[in-house]
């Protein structure tokens, strides 16, 4: 049975237009509280949110449908999707909700969930939501409709977390910090974060008025961070996106490092603290430099699919515990459940202390490799594009000439009839003339 309404992290899309609308979302957490019930108890959930003004509306709904369920809800506030998952866990709670649309635009929402040990629900689970769904609406009796509170420290109880995954015996002193918080869940937090922990912090991005999250800030739009870091003669720059779970890193030059470059920093400060690193998950699109770099280093890199979901499905299957993509989502699971661009941030952080080296000094010696990215739009006739001969033949000639330089890697759009033709070579000439072969092939 295919999923309906969830896609590869939760619900999203268009405020107003189905399936985010009031009235689906009532009906949402109705059968989302009636699958709970099921276990036999009587639930509580938590639900946090993110700064866009939608978030009021959805929240609201979202808090009816599960009280008229049975099912108790704490409320967080505006907090980070990180944040979400971890209060989830020592609360004890059932279920997780977090309503955002990460670094989209403020006009779109989203709703996603997590389990009571903070980790994304499996396909299962979502598909007997979406069962429900399709059922009748079951109101409970008054005397057990469920009830409302909010939980007031939410942000303080995460702050400490996050700084508790950071060395005791270290701190940030004498280094001055901008931290962009995208206008979004983490405004209030993350410069909090880094000040206690003994930074001189410069906060951009942190005052949304319910429109501007993402707006030519954040993790996602990171000039605004290069310029300030530049502008206030900063040591780094730090930026998150709307819910916080991805981040960008930028040096005292403007130099911006990807998530690739930064989850190689993190295996590297594992090794040098003598703790074992076998091998860490990338992506399809994680660049073959880090993979080479890795390898010399006695650690292996397995590909998951692109999304943060697929990488930790990997790392569970492996055991392992860092992966990351090159847009900055980031996992360290010996620090928390889920992907944290803040807690990501500090793994960087303490690295750079503790060795007393700078990004450019860490990752001397690695230099990614240009890829090139075409994107071919495919008629009806072209559907069928992997029996393409003439294109598999192309790929073959192509993966012989790049063997252990390069590679080739195609993939249909989800979205839209397109056809991404990525070709990566340790040359830029040599990524663009490739691409632009292959590309002529289909």
């Amino acid at each position: 049975m295919s999923r309906k309404y969830f896609g590869t992290d939760g619900i999203r899309g268009r405020v107003g237009q189905p399936p985010i609308t009031p009235d689906f979302v009532m009906r949402l957490a109705h059968a989302v509280g009636r699958v709970l019930r099921a276990q036999g108890e009587h639930p509580q959930v938590l639900i946090g949110k993110d700064t866009r003004i939608s978030g009021y509306m959805l929240e609201s709904a979202m808090e009816s449908g599960f009280n008229s369920a049975g099912v108790d809800v704490l409320l967080l506030g505006p907090i980070p999707t990180p944040a979400v998952a971890y209060l989830t866990r020592t609360q004890r709670a059932n279920l997780g909700v977090v309503i955002s649309a990460s670094h989209n635009p403020f006009e779109d929402n989203g709703i996603k969930f997590f389990s009571s040990e903070g980790a994304k629900l499996p396909d299962d689970w979502e598909r007997a939501v979406e069962a429900a769904l399709e059922e009748d609406p079951v109101w409970v009796s008054a005397a057990e409709l469920g009830k409302s509170k909010r939980l007031d420290d939410a942000a303080g109880r995460y702050i400490e977390f996050c700084k508790s995954t950071f060395d005791t015996s270290l701190n940030l002193k004498g280094l001055k910090i901008v931290v962009d918080g995208a206008h979004g869940a983490a405004y209030q937090i993350a410069p909090k974060v880094f000040h206690e922990l003994g930074a001189d912090v410069i906060a951009i991005g942190c005052a949304p008025d319910g429109l501007n999250i993402n707006h030519e800030v954040g993790a996602t739009h990171p000039a605004a961070l290069v310029e300030a870091v530049r502008a206030h003669g900063a040591d780094l720059g730090v930026a998150l996106d709307g819910d916080a779970d991805r981040l960008q890193l930028v040096d005292s030059t403007g130099r911006l490092y990807n998530g690739d470059e930064l989850l190689f920093v993190m295996a590297m400060d594992r090794i040098a603290c003598d703790e074992p690193v076998v091998g860490v998950v990338g992506t399809l699109m994680t660049n073959m430099a880090i993979e080479l770099a890795l390898q010399e280093r006695g650690v292996a890199l397995v590909r998951a699919n692109v999304g943060d979901r697929y990488v930790l499905e990997k790392l569970n299957e492996k055991d392992w515990l860092l992966g990351g993509e090159g847009s900055g989502h980031l996992l360290a699971l010996d620090k928390h459940t889920t992907g944290d661009g803040l807690v990501s941030a500090l793994q960087i952080l303490q690295a750079l202390v503790r060795s007393g080296r700078t990004l450019s000094q860490y990752l001397s010696g690695v230099t990614l490799f240009p890829q090139t990215l075409v994107n071919v739009r495919l008629t009806p006739a072209q559907k069928d594009w992997a029996n393409n001969t003439a294109l598999k033949k192309g790929i073959a000639e192509v993966e012989a000439a790049l063997t252990g330089t390069g590679r080739v890697l195609i993939r249909a759009s989800g979205t839209e009839p397109l056809l991404r033709i990525m070709v990566e070579a340790r040359d830029q000439a040599q990524a663009d003339g490739y691409a632009k072969q292959l590309a002529a092939l289909v």
